[in-house]
């Protein structure tokens, strides 16, 4: 009888071949006989194909650590420093509680266990590279409330366990450089902003911008004097700030919005996602005026400051230290020259008589929101009860930009 078994080259020949194998396996085979040789040749085929293709399964975790403390003699309580304590070692081994990337890295690190059978085969992480950040620092309580996570971790006890994966899924696809997870933000100031809540805060202002469809690729040199103090002017309308935010997208420049967080005393930010511009504002103080500068303070940084080896300025505008270095003093200069000239503001009545109808009357005469030169005289005199008729918010013309990250 010819024998027809041949190399395995494909999955459906392996198929068959196991059919085929099973069926010969049921039968009654006499020694010698063609189908004993048709048997054994099979079996070497089948093995050869499935030590070339057939992926072997990986080990179970839970089935890797007690293979392991049966070899090492260890207990549970041995295994407290990689669990953090006795009653997660019991729900770890019980299965009633998922291994964290935390324990992951003690384990492969400690017991030597390796890392596709602890990662059930994820190679989207090296466990001989320690993180660049110590997860339980971030703001974890505040970015669950904004709502940062997605549906895997959705509560707030399985955020701070599970910390590390968390951080990691919120920064997925921010294309930071690593040297930016390790650095300092070099800040200048009194009130140094906590680094971890400011790094994801411009990781949510990244998201935020990459979200939004701008008219054009900006062009450098684009922001000239004239062009900021065209901006100026849709102050005066009631949507201004909205018209600003697309008046920067047809120049290429994304404006975003998101709240600060605590310990960070920020106001706003420019930074370069790649070539493209972004200015961030927090909105944390909520008047227009404060609008209109802290995003003319921005615009001079893109205009002047900002570069490739300059690409994030974290703006806290009451820090008197900061302010007082080159960069932040062009920038507020800038900003104040460009709502109201030092020739304008020295010719206005309002900088002597402090009415409303003088105030009034130069925010006709240069086509701005009143409420900005209000601004300006309180900022002058420090005297911020003056023209308190004059005032006006911002915020709730972003409402629905502020859906979180």
């Amino acid at each position: 009888m010819k024998n027809n078994v041949r190399v395995i080259k494909t999955e459906a020949e392996y198929e068959s071949a196991l059919t085929r194998l099973s069926d010969l396996m049921d039968k009654s085979i006499k020694a010698g006989s063609d189908l004993e040789n048709e048997l054994d040749l099979l079996a070497l085929v089948i093995r050869e194909y499935e030590r070339n293709k057939v992926t072997s399964p990986i080990a179970d975790p839970i089935e890797a650590i007690l293979f392991r403390m049966d070899q090492q003699g260890l207990q549970k309580k041995d295994l407290v420093p990689y669990f953090g304590s006795l009653p997660k070692v019991s729900e770890v081994l019980n299965r009633k509680r998922p291994l964290t990337l935390a324990m992951i890295r003690k384990l492969h690190t400690g017991l030597g266990i390796a890392a596709e059978t602890l990662l059930q085969g994820d190679d989207g992480i090296d466990l001989s590279d320690t993180p660049a950040y110590d997860p339980s620092k971030f703001p974890l309580q505040e970015m669950f409330k904004r709502g940062y996570f997605k549906t895997t971790f959705d509560s707030l006890r399985k955020v701070k366990d599970h910390a590390e994966e968390a951080i990691r899924e919120f920064m997925q696809n921010a294309l930071l450089q690593p040297a930016r997870l390790r650095a300092p933000l070099h800040q200048k100031g009194v009130r140094t902003m906590d680094e971890y809540a400011l790094l994801i805060w411009q990781v949510a202002v990244l998201k935020k911008a990459r979200a939004m469809k701008l008219t054009r690729e900006y062009a450098h040199g684009s922001i000239t004097d004239a062009w900021l103090k065209d901006l100026t002017k849709l102050s005066r309308f009631d949507q201004g700030p909205k018209l600003a935010q697309e008046f920067l997208a047809d120049a290429g420049i994304a404006l975003v919005f998101e709240d600060h967080f605590d310990k960070t005393y920020l106001d706003g930010a420019a930074m370069l996602d790649g070539a493209r511009p972004v200015i961030a504002l927090t909105l944390r103080h909520d008047r227009l005026d404060n609008y209109w500068f802290a995003l003319l303070h921005e615009l001079v940084h893109v205009q002047k400051h900002l570069r490739p080896d300059n690409d994030f300025i974290a703006d806290n505008l009451e820090d008197k230290l900061q302010m007082q270095t080159h960069d932040e003093r062009e920038a507020d200069e800038g900003a104040k020259n460009t709502l109201i000239s030092p020739a304008e503001w020295a010719a206005s009545a309002v900088k002597l008589e402090h009415s409303t109808e003088n105030a009034m009357a130069l925010a006709d005469q240069l086509r701005i929101h009143p409420v900005i030169v209000a601004g300006r005289v309180r900022h002058e005199t420090g005297n911020w009860r003056l023209l308190s008729n004059i005032k006006a918010t911002v915020r709730q013309h972003f409402m629905s930009t502020s859906a979180n990250a």
